[in-house]
């Protein structure tokens, strides 16, 4: 089992940049490909970006491609969102996740982080 905890999460004006951390522990030693969620009030949960289990694959959302970056440090079972030039549709809670395979993926994952708030004030 992977527990997932994301932190980061705040108030940020539009321009503005904020990084998300998400924390893997448990079966650390189980290689998952990883993504980023959001949800925002009353609209469904949708994918933002995923990265396989070396790094070398990434694919984003086109609404946030240019503007958000994700990345992952193995050694320290951490992944990141580096999210730039924020909008106010960016606003919503981010949920990190991964998945039982190496391969990144808009869908089909097994962990599920709580989530972290993110509003960007115009």
């Amino acid at each position: 089992q992977v527990q997932l905890v994301e932190s980061g999460g705040g108030l940020v004006q539009t321009g503005g940049s904020l990084r998300l951390s998400c924390a893997v522990s448990g079966r650390t030693s189980e290689r998952v490909a990883m993504g980023w969620f959001r949800q925002a009030s009353g609209k469904e949960r949708e994918f933002v970006a995923t990265i396989n289990w070396s790094g070398g694959e990434k694919y984003y959302q086109d609404s946030v491609k240019g503007r958000f970056t994700i990345s992952r440090d193995n050694a320290k079972n951490t992944v990141y969102l580096e999210m730039n030039r924020v909008k106010p549709e960016d606003t919503a809670v981010y949920y990190c996740a991964g998945r039982k395979s190496t391969h990144a993926a808009v869908q089909g994952y097994e962990y599920w982080g709580q989530g972290t708030q993110v509003t960007v004030s115009s």
